[in-house]
């Protein structure tokens, strides 16, 4: 019997439940892994140009986890996609795992930054959006992933006031909203963007279809967020 393509992704997305299950112990603050897996997995499987044999080419996608003090479903999705082995996940926060509470570019295969701090994420997004500019590289995409709470860190909105002034629109932000900010914004979070010069979208964060659709939105001459919104993190 032949598999096809759907079915295969089908069959993979659904494994990922289990991989996530495999990392254990303390410290996994599991709500902010789960809000992501969804982006994550569309991201991953159809979006992004990278791949396991792509991560030092110099036109792949970047891909930044802004959010990684959550990184359980982003090691899930990596080692699916076949990044890094499946059998590293059951020592995940481990003291001699490469898979720690905050992913390491230098330990983690296809991980872009080390994250974990909060706020800085899109900003370095920003720089590394200018710097393949500057290099003449402008096919690489750079997509950035940050929860709603990174919104309280200032860091961030100097990134968004520059990134649509300065036309970057090779770089999108995917903000996963769980309602664990501490300040509201009038308008909704997209319309801080959108104030900025951004396009932007607004979207369930767990269809896949309307996730895929955003993502591939055309924006020219714009930087590009997405909003997705999931179910409240102490809900």
């Amino acid at each position: 019997m032949t598999i096809t393509t759907d079915e295969h992704r089908a069959h993979e997305y659904a494994d990922l439940p289990r991989l996530m299950s495999l990392m254990t112990g303390d410290e996994k603050h599991g709500p902010a892994a789960t809000s992501t897996l969804d982006v994550l997995w569309v991201l991953y499987d159809r979006v992004l140009r990278v791949t396991p044999e792509r991560t030092a080419d110099p036109g792949r996608d970047r891909f930044l986890l802004s959010k990684g003090h959550g990184p359980m479903a982003y090691y899930a999705v990596l080692a699916a996609k076949g990044f890094l082995p499946v059998e590293w996940l059951p020592g995940f926060g481990g003291y001699d795992s490469p898979l720690g509470h905050h992913p390491d570019r230098m330990l983690v295969p296809g991980s872009e930054i080390g994250s974990g701090s909060l706020g800085h994420g899109l900003p370095i997004g920003v720089g590394t959006a200018l710097g393949l500019r500057a290099q003449g590289l402008g096919d690489p995409a750079v997509w950035v992933l940050i929860g709603d709470a990174e919104l309280d860190e200032g860091s961030n909105h100097e990134a968004i006031a520059f990134a649509g002034p300065a036309a970057l629109d090779r770089l999108h932000t995917v903000v996963v909203d769980n309602s664990s900010a501490s300040h509201a914004r009038p308008g909704g979070i997209a319309a801080r963007f959108e104030a900025a010069g951004w396009s932007a979208a607004t979207v369930d964060g767990r269809d896949h279809t309307a996730l895929y659709e955003a993502f591939t939105a055309p924006h020219p001459g714009r930087p590009h967020v997405v909003v997705a919104r999931v179910e409240p993190k102490n809900a």
